[in-house]
């Protein structure tokens, strides 16, 4: 599964980077407009720090023609950035008209599988499936998770199923279980990732059997 970073925060991107298991990106007009810093220099930096990977940037217009304005512009700036889209009327016939000039898209506010299916069928590059604010309401955000990605499944669609609103690494072991095919979350919860009692324990053992022998490397 891949993992990307959610966030418009330069630094954060580049400390996520440095570990080498970092695939991609996702950025939204809330998370970019914390930086208070340019859109386009934003977006390019982060293209720097992962290079390969795919870095979501976020059209802001709600009607179709500034909409795809935007999208056009964006997607020349690096032919890394995905172009992300809100699953609204004019969004999805936007993605379509992207696919048919071969522009990456991520399809970003789904929370339905019929949403899903419209998105796919669009010809969306990534689906983004939120869990987090589903679970605020009380409900079982995975579900429709777990429902895209049978849907993408049985009818062969070449659209990634992407869970966003990861607050935490059980989100993203569900995510696994559901065959999701990537998962993007805030750096600290990919920093919760790192940690278990027994790894902290056992290298503090470790650690101080070493110590208490004299024992050096060099």
């Amino acid at each position: 599964m891949k993992l990307f970073v959610d966030t418009g925060d330069i630094e954060e991107v580049r400390q996520a980077a440095e570990w080498g298991i970092l695939d991609g990106v996702t950025t939204n007009p809330t998370l970019i407009a914390k930086t208070g810093k340019g859109f386009r220099e934003t977006v390019l930096k982060i293209c720097e720090l992962v290079p390969g990977g795919a870095i979501s940037a976020e059209v802001v217009a709600t009607n179709y023609d500034d909409m795809l304005k935007e999208a056009l512009e964006i997607s020349s700036w690096h032919e890394q950035i995905v172009v992300k889209v809100p699953l609204i009327e004019p969004g999805i016939k936007l993605v379509t008209t992207l696919a048919d000039k071969g522009i990456r898209t991520n399809v970003t506010l789904v929370f339905s599988v019929s949403q899903a299916l419209m998105a796919a069928k669009a010809g969306a590059t990534y689906i983004s499936n939120f869990v987090g604010r589903v679970d605020d309401l009380g409900a079982d955000g995975m579900d429709a998770v777990r429902d895209t990605v049978d849907m993408i499944n049985t009818y062969g669609f070449d659209s990634e199923v992407l869970v966003a609103s990861v607050r935490h690494p059980m989100h993203v072991l569900e995510a696994i279980r559901a065959g999701a095919h990537v998962a993007t979350m805030p750096l600290s919860t990919m920093r919760m990732m790192f940690k278990h009692p027994m790894t902290d324990s056992g290298l503090t053992r470790f650690l101080d059997d070493w110590n208490k022998a004299g024992l050096s490397i060099f």
